[in-house]
């Protein structure tokens, strides 16, 4: 989005350039936005459907692109494609796990036993990921896990599940009827103890922040500022929220 002819005054790095991002990108004096996932709410940005049916939502958007002048690129491939994985090494180094990897698998690491839960809390706190979903039994004791980082889909879910002999598979987000299927009928047939569901966001983060850091070392023109974005979900327990609800 934008016009590339656009003289860069700062750079801000995001997973997703929602309208918030982009806001407080500008108050940072940022206007060009690279960001990690669509801006457009599609996988190919593609604007076509939306614009035919005069989409409110979208059109709020594109009005605070072009007002602020601001060009957005989608930076996907690239930070996945470098060697090591940019997002998978800024994940990984945010949990503290680079000691831990086992060396027949870049995503599988050998920690010190502990449990499911307080894995879970663990991962979710270093990740930044308010809203972890875990399957299994909370008290069951794990070891050896298995990460994937945003949406892989359910092939490369199921083959870290196959190969590694696994007790926890810890991914971004998948289809209900696929990865999660997969692994909750791993759980109930003892084949593996848990698995903990962070969300895109929080699974891929933290390697933006690490490419911010990255294209520091040879941009020196403008500032480059990396601007999280914010989990869109919060936690939130039914029989809680009811019990506020009543009248004392």
């Amino acid at each position: 989005a934008g016009d590339p002819a656009t003289r860069v005054t700062g750079v801000a790095v995001t997973m997703t350039a929602t309208l918030d991002v982009l806001r407080r990108a500008v108050a940072a004096g940022a206007n060009l936005i690279l960001t990690h996932e669509p801006t457009f709410y599609s996988h190919r940005d593609t604007l076509a459907v939306l614009q035919s049916e005069s989409d409110p939502v979208l059109a709020a958007k594109l009005k605070y692109i072009s007002d602020n002048r601001l060009v957005v690129w989608r930076f996907h491939d690239i930070p996945h494609h470098m060697s090591p994985d940019m997002i998978s090494a800024g994940t990984i180094a945010a949990l503290g796990w680079d000691a831990h990897r086992h060396a027949e698998s870049s995503n599988v690491f050998g920690l010190a036993p502990t449990t499911l839960d307080s894995l879970a809390i663990l991962v979710g706190a270093r990740l930044g990921a308010r809203s972890v979903r875990v399957a299994g039994n909370g008290s069951a004791r794990v070891r050896r896990v298995a990460i994937t980082y945003g949406f892989p889909g359910f092939a490369a879910n199921r083959r870290a599940m196959q190969s590694s002999a696994i007790d926890v598979l810890i991914i971004g987000e998948d289809h209900e009827w696929e990865t999660i299927e997969y692994a909750t009928d791993a759980i109930a047939a003892g084949q593996l103890q848990g698995m903990i569901v962070l969300g895109h966001v929080p699974s891929e983060q933290a390697g933006m922040g690490h490419v911010a850091r990255w294209l520091r070392t040879f941009i020196r023109e403008v500032p480059v500022d990396f601007v999280p974005t914010a989990e869109p979900f919060r936690p939130f327990v039914a029989g809680e929220a009811a019990g506020k609800s009543r009248p004392r």
